[in-house]
């Protein structure tokens, strides 16, 4: 096994040349007192030697880091990838660089990421929960008491005066049960994502609202908890929802990969879409352009979400302790496509016209 080269440090330089560190040092960085010749040889040996500064410690004796840490829980599919676009550009964009993290949904390693980032010495934290934060909150805390930034955005647990930026859920789930409705969909099961994370409860709420808004019926047989967000659990709840009494006439997914799950099932049945069955589902992912029928989705402005949480975090470094930010609602966009379009299309437009 080869043995790991030493990194090259100012004090081999320094050593090599004759010279004092402090000379290396100030030649490296090019301030005046130190002539050309010798900059030169510096510049020269410390390219032989394959030298990297260290621009954290440097900056980090100049009391800031200029690092901003992330954390989230997966980076599966589109929306967090999509999200760390917009963190990353606004971040750059204000001369700071980003420590991305993920959780993989799991508690402890979401507490190892806390700690990772704040022994960095980052000035703030953009984060997005696990599935499992919701039985601890003590390295939330710790975040708090360190004096650290910290702004949630998507996820967010049930903390007392937490600064986050977060996707109205509740409506956009209204909307798209409300849009199947339209489509004189009248039964309407839902595959339900962990109530105890704000996002799928509050989809869930806005899709029993919906039904209760237009005097339809809510019966809990038709509410699938989903045990994942993954295609195979999609198709186990659509098996599960089609061999009820009644069948529904309509499904409304609170994630994309369950809803493609189901459409899979419906297709190997023979069950026509949308005919037969109207399909909807939260998460524009880009495969929702792709299958067939194309699945009609809720966008939650993943990149736009990015930027404006890292841009409240940004304000709160700036304005220190005193300030107390606002809590920041973004509204979704429904993206209606021929999976729930019982209707002809000309009907339904002339009918929302």
């Amino acid at each position: 096994m080869a043995t790991p080269l030493k990194k090259t440090s100012i004090i081999d330089i320094a050593q090599q040349l004759g010279l004092a560190t402090s000379t290396v040092s100030r030649a490296l960085a090019d301030q005046a007192g130190i002539s050309e010749a010798t900059k030169a040889r510096v510049r020269q040996l410390a390219q032989e030697l394959h030298y990297m500064p260290n621009h954290l410690a440097a900056s980090l004796r100049k009391g800031r880091s200029n690092i901003l840490g992330v954390i989230v829980p997966h980076i599966n599919g589109y929306f967090f990838p999509a999200v760390m676009n917009g963190i990353e550009k606004v971040a750059s964009e204000a001369g700071f660089n980003v420590m991305m993290c993920q959780s993989n949904e799991d508690l402890r390693r979401e507490q190892q990421n806390i700690d990772t980032l704040l022994a960095a010495q980052v000035e703030g934290i953009l984060l997005s929960v696990s599935a499992s934060t919701h039985t601890e909150e003590q390295h939330l805390e710790q975040v708090r008491r360190q004096g650290t930034p910290l702004v949630f955005f998507d996820r967010v647990p049930e903390m007392a005066q937490s600064t986050a930026v977060v996707l109205d859920d509740f409506q956009g789930a209204y909307q798209a049960v409300t849009h199947l409705i339209e489509q004189g969909c009248t039964r309407i099961a839902h595959l339900a994502g962990p109530q105890h994370l704000n996002t799928s409860r509050n989809r869930y709420l806005g899709y029993l609202q919906a039904l209760r808004s237009h005097g339809l019926p809510t019966d809990e047989r038709w509410v699938y908890a989903l045990p994942a967000s993954s295609l195979e659990a999609g198709r186990v709840g659509m098996q599960y929802l089609l061999n009820l009494g009644t069948a529904p006439d309509a499904v409304f997914a609170s994630y994309a990969f369950p809803a493609a799950g189901a459409l899979e099932v419906l297709q190997e049945r023979g069950i026509r879409v949308p005919q037969d069955l109207a399909l909807a589902c939260f998460s524009n992912e880009p495969f929702t352009t792709m299958t067939h029928p194309h699945l009609t989705a809720v966008d939650q402005r993943a990149e736009h979400m990015g930027e404006t949480a890292v841009r409240l975090l940004l304000q709160l470094i700036e304005r220190g302790p005193e300030y107390t930010p606002p809590h920041i609602v973004l509204k979704p966009e429904l993206q209606i496509r021929s999976s729930s379009l019982h209707l002809p299309r000309e009907v339904f437009v002339s009918k929302v016209a």
